[in-house]
């Protein structure tokens, strides 16, 4: 039977969810995208994969999932606002398209753009937890911008993988690091300055933008050097750190498809 494939790109609030991959027992984004295709597709065949996954609490701009089925979509914009009707409000389709049998979600090429966004210095509203990342200690935001740079280009990322094996690939490239004032997000409870650490690439391992950020929190409160981060980016470096960033400043801001 011939099968019919489609490209839906989605945007979530991850803060109540366990992550995208479903897990016995909890809420996870999977979960509520298959129930609720499941539910406007009246028990029809489908399948649904993900470009990547993302951890619990981690929010999404901009992800995409592969859906596949036996029957066409006759009218895709009708289908996208059925979807967005049954889903619940803080998940939303933005746009579909179809694709042909050769393109796979996971193994095709594509550059992500994450975003982390976070204050210092005061305890903010408790309205900004959900996607922002409060930091109690001042922090030195040049010194942590002159840091973010030196994570761009092809750098030995043993030490910002979480639980890395021996026979990993840690050699890789980020096409973009930078630290800067936030202009994207506003709200009237938000403190007068946020910031975002910008971090774009082509794959990126478990936690590893977290651990980065984590780094660059600690290089901001004087617990570490801007040569600690060069030390821990030269091939075989095992130096390890070990503060990862909290998970709720972490948005998957853009993934684009080569």
């Amino acid at each position: 039977m011939k099968k019919y494939f489609y490209v839906i790109d989605i945007q979530y609030l991850g803060y109540r969810f366990h992550g995208w991959q479903k897990q016995p027992d909890v809420k996870t984004l999977h979960l509520m995208v298959d129930r609720t295709l499941n539910f406007i597709l009246e028990g029809k065949y489908f399948k649904s994969l993900i470009s990547g996954r993302t951890d619990a609490m981690v929010s999404a701009e901009h992800a995409a999932f592969e859906l596949f089925l036996k029957e066409p979509i006759e009218d895709k914009n009708a289908f996208l606002d059925l979807f967005n009707y049954n889903l619940p409000q803080d998940i939303r389709a933005f746009s579909i398209r179809e694709v042909d049998k050769d393109f796979n979600i996971i193994n095709h090429s594509k550059v992500k753009e994450y975003i982390y966004l976070f204050a210092y210095g005061e305890k903010c509203h408790p309205f900004c937890a959900p996607i922002m990342t409060t930091i109690l200690d001042d922090l030195d935001i040049q010194l942590m911008k002159e840091g973010a740079k030196l994570f761009e280009g092809k750098n030995y990322l043993w030490s910002y993988c979480y639980k890395p094996t021996e026979n990993g690939i840690y050699t890789r490239e980020i096409l973009q690091c930078e630290l800067v004032e936030n202009t994207i997000y506003s709200a009237n409870y938000f403190p007068k300055k946020t910031y975002l650490l910008k971090v774009k690439g082509k794959g990126f391992m478990r936690n590893q933008i977290r651990l980065m950020m984590g780094t660059l929190i600690d290089l901001g409160k004087g617990k570490l050097t801007l040569q600690d981060i060069k030390n821990s980016l030269v091939p075989d470096s095992r130096i390890k750190m070990n503060y990862i960033a909290p998970a709720s400043g972490l948005i998957l801001n853009k993934i684009e498809f080569e």
